[in-house]
């Protein structure tokens, strides 16, 4: 049986841990200092002004809001890519190999559970476990082929969600429309002041790690390359099959996450956010449908907390540690009706 635990026994702990790697904890509210004022005829007034990080962290969550969606502000990059891989996905139909689709499927497995899921998502994003190289080399270079963002962005973006999660400044909360957090949140430009202040306040400790500066420096060769690599091998049916009806299924898979498991679903836990778990996208994404358990203890490497809610990365993280490429793993399960701590 898997360990149990009171939650809230360890919320002091966790926060701080929190505290220490990163300038702000997620999700902490924005912070005024009290800074003097002029002094008044009795010298006892003091106006509270926002600090600096403050205004800076509110800064950051004004570029997550669907009033930017306006045509000088389009990614037209990351629309034409979107818009490519989708008509690459309809024409895989005419080019159909068994090889091809057996390719496809492996793909979307490693690219989802073990790249995402597993790497940029628990790992990375949440310190769920630590990943020991080759490991953890190997499955950022897997995600990084999912194409769905750089190791840097995708874990900064993912932990501003959890810190403002269907509040203000959530990057993709379907309370602002299911199309919104499904897909037209991506399409705005990212500047490079927003890529700042991503990492400066959500990915302090990731912007230390040179590897994530590789992959980040690397982003569009490891696209290119997986391309050339799968044309090489089977033609135009590998290069559809495993490039893009597979980075379409997968780039769906991970937005219903977004989308669908805040709008349906059941919930395990009281959240502060809308999150459900929904059975049939945890079977698309392999685990991260039970997206209320995840919202409620994002900490822990299990998604899944009931005995029905199968978890796929999770027995992925499991040989991981038994072969040694997975340390410090949190594969604790709260008791039943823990308090949250997400």
């Amino acid at each position: 049986m898997p360990p149990t635990f009171d939650m809230e026994e360890t919320l002091d702990l966790e926060t701080a841990v929190d505290s220490d790697v990163l300038d702000l904890p997620i999700g902490a509210e924005l912070v005024d200092e009290v800074i003097p004022s002029e002094t008044r005829d009795d010298d006892s007034s003091v106006e509270a002004k926002p600090s600096k990080a403050a205004q800076e962290r509110q800064e950051l969550l004004n570029f997550f809001t669907p009033d930017k969606l306006k045509l000088k502000n389009i990614s037209w990059t990351v629309a034409i890519w979107m818009l490519a891989m989708h008509v690459g996905a309809v024409a895989a139909f005419f080019f159909v190999t068994w090889q091809a689709v057996a390719v496809a499927l492996v793909l979307h497995w490693l690219t989802c559970s073990i790249g995402i899921c597993l790497t940029f998502h628990r790992s990375l994003s949440h310190r769920s476990l630590k990943l020991k190289n080759p490991a953890k080399f190997i499955g950022t270079a897997i995600g990084t082929i999912a194409g769905e963002g750089t190791p840097l962005m995708w874990s900064a973006t993912h932990r501003v969600h959890h810190g403002q999660s269907d509040h203000y400044g959530d990057p993709h909360s379907p309370l602002e429309g299911p199309w919104w957090s499904h897909l037209w949140w991506m399409m705005i430009h990212t500047t490079e002041r927003k890529k700042q202040l991503l990492y400066q306040y959500y990915a302090p400790d990731l912007a230390r790690d040179p590897m994530m500066w590789f992959f980040e420096r690397t982003f569009g060769l490891w696209l290119i390359g997986t391309g050339v690599v799968l044309y090489l091998v089977g033609g135009l049916p590998m290069l559809l099959w495993g490039l893009c009806f597979r980075m379409v299924i997968a780039y769906h898979s991970t937005w219903f996450v977004n989308s669908a498991t805040h709008l349906w679903g059941y919930r395990n836990y009281e959240t502060t956010d809308q999150s459900r778990n929904l059975w049939w996208v945890a079977l698309l994404a392999y685990g991260e449908g039970w997206h209320n358990n995840h919202h409620a203890h994002p900490r822990l490497a299990r998604a899944g907390h009931r005995w029905w809610e199968l978890d796929p990365t999770w027995w992925a993280i499991s040989f991981l540690r038994l072969i040694g490429q997975a340390t410090d793993v949190d594969d604790r399960i709260p008791a039943e009706n823990a308090a949250p701590t997400g």
